[in-house]
């Protein structure tokens, strides 16, 4: 892969016109409630043309709801996929994607909350399955980046989870990251491709996302990341970064703030 850093040369207008990457697996990241992150994963979706898109925020049974008939009403599609209960920005934002290729088979990758709980129990090699070590989740981490992973972990949530917890947290990312992984390559096997991922910039990223176990199980394959920041601002590494204006968002660790 040819990655650029969080620090990349330069920004390309996010809606600019290029060539689209020639790769079975093509990941496109998103901070979650920016509109123009996910018109661009619209516009790369509708030029791509994929047999299968892939949504971190379907689990497999929601995904097997959308049905053809449905795909084209925003309205009655959300509602089938129970989306105002989800937690995920507006459905409007995501809704362009599932109709920029209308014959995509759609998948869903997101770990349900019941298997997330069961992971924190169990570990994370017991409830990804027996395939676990195929995609390295048996593995450790190296050292210098579990410190890093412990340290954006905390950040993330606002410097207020107990710190017996962030390794447990780190965890629960790797097998996102993995099922993420599992749910691509499943759908390339069967669709044949191309295929695209819909999800954040966290699992996007090529240093420690999902590529980095895509790798582990299929490191024939060839992938592509598109990371997306905010005025020049994204965490890891990405084959491309496109940028756009930040949101206009409340400080979401204003509730931890000492009076």
């Amino acid at each position: 892969m040819r990655y650029l850093t969080a620090l990349f040369l330069a920004l390309a207008s996010p809606l600019a016109a290029q060539d689209m990457p020639d790769a079975p697996i093509v990941i496109l990241g998103e901070i979650h409630d920016n509109p123009v992150h996910h018109a661009v994963q619209a516009e790369w979706t509708a030029r791509i043309a994929p047999k299968a898109i892939v949504f971190e925020m379907l689990t497999p049974e929601q995904a097997a709801r959308v049905t053809p008939e449905l795909r084209g009403d925003a309205n009655a599609l959300g509602e089938v996929l129970e989306w105002k209960a989800s937690g995920w920005p507006d459905f409007a934002m995501y809704h362009p994607i599932f109709t920029a290729a209308p014959q995509a088979a759609i998948y869903g990758a997101a770990v349900p909350r019941d298997a997330a709980r069961t992971a924190f129990e169990t570990g994370i090699t017991e409830a990804f399955g027996p395939d676990a070590g195929r995609f390295g989740l048996t593995d450790p981490l190296p050292q210098d980046q579990l410190e890093a992973r412990l340290i954006f972990q905390a950040e993330a949530h606002c410097n207020a989870l107990p710190e017996d917890l962030l390794p447990r947290m780190v965890e629960l990312q790797r097998l996102r990251d993995a099922v993420l992984a599992r749910t691509a390559l499943a759908a390339l096997d069967e669709t044949g491709g191309p295929v695209v991922v819909i999800t954040g910039n966290g699992h996007a990223r090529a240093d420690w996302g999902m590529p980095v176990y895509i790798g582990v199980a299929r490191p024939d394959l060839t992938m592509f990341a598109l990371g997306q920041s905010e005025a020049g601002q994204v965490s890891g590494v990405f084959d491309q970064v496109l940028d756009a204006a930040p949101v206009d968002r409340e400080d979401p660790c204003a509730a931890f703030a000492k009076d």
